[in-house]
């Protein structure tokens, strides 16, 4: 038998591994369901990057939204001041404890309380965790942080074979149990406890680059289950702990054909009349001064108009700043604010790290649910992150973005003045429309130019245009192109009225060899007349003359019958009397 004949092994039908979910927003999705349920998992981190927050909201969500209860048993933070810390996230641990939702147990480290005689040094701990799940039936526990213990011991030997009996007890009990530890230094833990919890191990990291935090969460292990191996920004806040989802990168967003008005109408035409797809990703890039601003705030004010909620993301501007300025021309953003359709959030780029934005993007994003959404500018990112980490960031915004089918406008600050590349953050691959906004020096002054550099899957005019900023908002010029190029500001004016004097200059001309041509149209037809006169008499005359000769000629053949005649005596009489009257007739006539 050849090697190639071999026939494959059989594989057995895939299942898949129970687990528990979170409730942690976008752990889930990384760790694709949850942790292993009936399992431990280790959370381990520095102080101060998040292990007990997650346990805690691990234990939350499970009692609220699974109805699963659970145990917390702490071994450093005393109940009461657990229970004031979680408050100010807005849950009441009192109300769980009441509900038999929750216990929470703080054992205290104490050599009174560990007696290292032999097999059974942890026994009163064994009991106090049966005690406590048994309780309530309890299906998840926390150990926060169970390291404590070994502050106890003298013999770490002993503690370590305990720890192995108590995870392999509560593996047996079926319990999901998170299991927080302290980072060493060139180890995961300080004291080797990823020995023992060998089906999950998350790692929390907080680190400060050139003085902006980031938070960093990653899944080191994960036995019998697939999950996201990066590392992924989260966000602790009022709220508890937002993890950054997957991106995805199977590019199956769904699309579709509606369109949307961008707030300028002569903008629109220059779309086939009709402006953006919906959910596409806009954006409006130029020098400074040339109103991205102004085109992102009229494009809210058109979602606006539509009853569509808005969400603006300004990395320059307050609120209050952007809603002033843009009522100086026209457009007075107050009342969608004032109806919840529009909210606008305002804050320094360098007050987080890249990642750390975008994970507060993202999570408004999911409140708030928007149809439209605007970021002003782009460019302030660049401070806090390389071109490189912005194009990652934008990647995982526009790939959450069309998933939902969120129409997105992105300004970009272009700082040199030449035509060539459009953006310096090299994310055009990544835009579905882009405008570029221009000055054109001309007649000793600048005036605005737009052209549309590309727009996915739809026709659109290749002209520059020029735009005004006026009192009553964005206003766009039709295309005027000379003999000399295009003319905008004061050269337009200046050539419209050269082209109008031309142009009247010319009317005149027409007009003139036009009273000319009808002169001598008259004197043409005059002429006319006159040779018809006289033709018509000489035809009179003519005809006149023909009828005389004939019958001058009919006249000289009757005498020339009549003198035949005369000739021959031998006719008859009856024949005579024939010619005679014959000749009668002749001269009657």
């Amino acid at each position: 038998m050849h090697m190639h004949d071999r026939e494959e092994p059989r594989r057995s039908p895939r299942t898949e591994l129970p687990k528990s979910p979170t409730g942690i927003q976008g752990l889930d999705e990384v760790t694709w369901g949850g942790l292993p349920k009936g399992r431990p998992t280790l959370v381990v981190g520095k102080a101060g990057s998040g292990k007990t927050l997650l346990g805690m909201e691990f234990l939350i969500y499970g009692a609220l939204e699974y109805g699963e209860p659970g145990v917390l048993v702490s071994f450093e933070e005393p109940v009461e001041d657990l229970i004031q810390n979680v408050a100010s996230l807005g849950y009441d641990l009192n109300d769980l404890i009441a509900k038999d939702l929750l216990v929470i147990d703080h054992v205290e480290i104490s050599r009174s309380d560990i007696i290292e005689t032999g097999e059974f040094d942890l026994e009163a701990l064994f009991i106090r965790l049966g005690y406590a799940i048994d309780s309530i039936g309890a299906s998840r526990i926390v150990l926060d942080t169970i390291e404590s213990l070994f502050s106890g011991f003298t013999d770490t030997t002993i503690l370590r074979a305990e720890l192995r009996r108590l995870f392999f007890w509560l593996k047996n009990k079926g319990i999901t149990a998170v299991i927080t530890g302290e980072s060493g230094e060139g180890t995961m833990t300080r004291h080797g406890l990823e020995e023992y919890v060998s089906d999950c191990v998350i790692h929390l990291d907080h680190r400060v680059d050139e003085q902006i935090s980031t938070r960093r969460l990653r899944v080191v292990k994960y036995r019998g289950s697939v999950h996201g191996t990066n590392e992924y920004p989260f966000l602790i806040d009022e709220a508890g702990i937002s993890v950054l989802p997957i991106t995805s990168t199977g590019l199956a967003h769904t699309v579709t054909r509606e369109r949307v008005s961008s707030g300028v109408g002569e903008l629109d035409a220059m779309f086939e009349g009709e402006g953006f797809y919906r959910g596409s990703t806009i954006m409006v890039a130029g020098t400074a001064g040339t109103g991205k601003t102004s085109f992102g705030a009229s494009f809210v004010q058109a979602a606006c108009l539509r009853g569509e909620k808005c969400l603006y993301f300004s990395f320059e501007e307050s609120p209050d700043q952007i809603v002033r300025n843009m009522q100086s021309i026209g457009i007075d953003l107050a009342p969608h604010i004032e109806s919840d359709l529009l909210e606008i959030q305002s804050s320094r780029p360098t007050m987080y790290g890249l990642e750390m934005h975008l994970v507060m993007l993202l999570k408004e994003i999911r409140q708030k649910q928007p149809e439209v959404v605007v970021i002003d500018p782009l460019t302030d990112l660049i401070a806090i992150g390389t071109t490189k980490d912005v194009k990652v960031m934008l990647t995982r915004l526009i790939d959450y973005l069309k998933t939902n089918r969120t129409t997105a406008l992105f300004t970009h600050l272009v700082h040199s003045r030449e035509e060539g590349a459009p953006s310096d953050l090299a994310v055009s691959s990544l835009i579905d429309t882009l405008i570029r906004l221009q000055y054109v020096e001309s007649a000793g002054e600048h005036n605005r130019g737009l052209y549309i550099l590309k727009s996915r899957g739809m026709g659109h005019s290749n002209q520059i245009r020029e735009y005004r900023i006026t009192d009553n908002g964005i206003e766009l010029a039709d295309a005027y192109v000379g003999h000399a190029g295009m003319f905008m500001g004061t050269a337009r004016f200046v050539q419209e009225a050269k082209d109008r004097a031309e142009l009247e200059a010319r009317r005149e001309e027409i007009a003139l060899r036009q009273r000319e041509l009808e002169r001598k149209k008259r004197i043409m037809e005059g002429q006319i007349a006159v040779l018809q006169d006289e033709f018509a008499s000489y035809e009179e005359s003519l005809r006149r003359e023909i009828q005389t000769e004939g019958r001058r000629q009919r006249s000289a053949d009757a005498e020339m019958q009549a003198i035949r005649r005369l000739r021959m005596p031998e006719d008859s009489d009856d024949d005579r009397r024939v010619h005679l009257a014959g000749r009668r007739t002749e001269e009657e006539r």
